[in-house]
């Protein structure tokens, strides 16, 4: 039954696009939310992708798309948003270039390797049927730039609320996002191993948690500390 949660996942993360799409649409200048929008779409497109191959099994062309939105664009946009939030404009435009450029490189990189299909042991999804393996080794560098931001990001931002208990919402909804960023990475090593079933329920509850997070945070009464997460 574990290979049925990415379908669960998807649901999950399509209430969550939906949401956070909306309120994009109501602050278009936002472009922490626009990212954040992004990264959410791009999750929901790999546990998408996911769910198809439970369904009707293993094709190259689904790995591709899997290993590209999953390995690339898993971590990556949610990470800009928070960079945007935090940061300057024209940083956030600095590295939102440098990590296009990455993640392009990547994606072709990955649309060109040929594939060895006997790999796929039971349809399981990895990284293990590319025969360009070096491939692989961008992951780290895009999952430590995820991991930095998004998690560091939301780290940063909940002890400066913790300070005052009158943030304690938007205190608790950095807590939830920075454990949800963690789990898919966390999840995603298990898939060098072979073990995708591990990915599949870390993703879940990753997303789940960073929904929940942002929930607290958008909820909550008290006027943010960061000019660009202000009403409007």
């Amino acid at each position: 039954m574990v290979y049925y949660i990415p379908i669960l996942t998807t649901v999950v993360t399509a209430v969550f696009f939906i949401i956070i799409f909306r309120h994009w649409n109501r602050k278009r200048g936002a472009l922490y939310l626009f990212w954040w929008m992004l990264g959410v779409f791009f999750y929901g497109a790999g546990t998408l992708t996911e769910s198809i191959v439970t369904l009707s099994g293993w094709t190259p062309g689904l790995f591709r798309m899997w290993y590209i939105v999953g390995a690339f664009l898993g971590g990556v946009p949610l990470a800009q948003g928070t960079v945007y939030l935090l940061m300057k404009r024209k940083t956030g435009h600095r590295l939102s270039a440098f990590v296009i450029l990455i993640v392009a490189v990547g994606a072709v990189l990955v649309i060109l390797t040929p594939v060895d299909a006997t790999k796929a042991i039971n349809h399981k999804l990895t990284g293990d049927v590319m025969e360009w393996q070096f491939i692989r080794y961008m992951t780290p560098v895009i999952n430590l730039y995820a991991f930095v931001f998004l998690v560091g990001g939301a780290i940063y931002s909940a002890v400066k609320y913790s300070k005052d208990t009158k943030f304690r919402g938007r205190f608790w909804g950095n807590v939830l996002i920075a454990v949800g960023g963690l789990l898919p990475g966390i999840g995603g090593s298990f898939t060098k191993f072979g073990h995708t079933e591990v990915l599949y329920i870390t993703e879940l509850a990753g997303i789940a948690l960073i929904f929940a997070g942002y929930w607290y945070i958008r909820t909550d009464p008290a006027k943010s500390l960061y000019t660009s997460q202000q009403p409007g």
